[in-house]
C-alpha cells in the first residue's frame, strides 16, 4: 500500500502503518481482502474519521434505532441527548457489561466499533493492549486498526472476502445490511485502487 493509494481513497496518511501491520497480522494479504477490509472499515468509521460511537440521539432517533428499548416518545424523552444514559439503557446486561457505568465506558470504538466489556477484554488480549484499563486506546489509529483486524479474524471475514460475499460479511460486522450499497461502492473503489 502507498500514500498515493490512500490519497485516492481519501484516507489520511496516518493510517498507512496501522493498515500494513493489521494486514500482516490478520492475513489480509490479497487486494480483494484488503479492499473488503478497507471498504467495510470506511463505511463503519465515516472514511476512517469517526472512531467512537456517537450516542447523542434525539428521542425520535432512539425510537427508530432501538424501537424495543424506546417504544414510546415518553420513554425516549427520558434519555434523549444523554449519551452515557443511552449507553446504559442499550448496552447494560449485554456484551459483558454488568452496570450502566461499564456500558458507557465500553461503547463502540475503533474502525469497526468494538462494543462491550467482553469484546474489549478479548480483543485487548488478542492485540496486546489493556483495553479494559484504557478504552480510549481504540481511538489511536494503530489500535483502532488492529481491533478491526482482530474482529475480522474472529468473524472469519477473509473467506467471505475471497468469495466476494459482501452481504454475509456485512451481517457479521453490523448485524444486518445497513449501508450495503455504500459498503459495496467503497469496496469496489478500494479494489480499483489496490488492483
Amino acid at each position: 500500500m502507498t500514500y498515493d493509494q490512500l490519497d485516492s481513497l481519501g484516507i489520511d496518511h496516518k493510517w498507512l502503518a496501522p493498515l500494513e501491520e493489521t494486514f500482516v497480522k490478520y492475513d489480509i494479504s490479497t487486494p480483494q481482502r484488503q479492499a473488503c477490509f478497507m471498504g467495510q472499515c470506511a463505511h463503519e468509521s465515516g472514511n476512517f474519521k469517526t472512531l467512537q460511537e456517537n450516542l447523542n440521539y434525539s428521542a425520535e432517533g432512539l425510537m427508530k434505532t432501538w424501537p424495543s428499548r424506546f417504544p414510546t416518545k415518553e420513554v425516549a424523552d427520558q434519555y434523549a441527548r444523554q449519551p452515557a444514559k443511552i449507553a446504559g439503557k442499550v448496552y447494560n446486561g449485554r456484551l459483558g457489561n454488568t452496570s450502566e457505568e461499564e456500558a458507557a465506558k465500553y461503547l463502540g470504538r475503533g474502525l469497526i466499533q468494538l462494543t462491550g466489556k467482553e469484546n474489549y477484554e478479548h480483543c485487548g488480549s488478542g492485540i496486546g493492549a489493556d483495553l479494559l484499563a484504557d478504552p480510549a486506546l481504540l481511538l489511536d489509529p494503530r489500535y483502532a486498526c488492529l481491533s478491526a483486524g482482530w474482529f475480522w479474524g474472529k468473524r472469519g471475514l477473509n473467506s467471505l472476502a475471497d468469495a466476494s460475499d459482501i452481504e454475509t460479511m456485512t451481517k457479521r460486522i453490523n448485524g444486518g445490511l445497513i449501508g450495503l450499497d455504500d459498503r459495496k461502492a467503497k469496496i469496489a473503489k478500494a479494489l480499483s485502487v489496490l488492483g
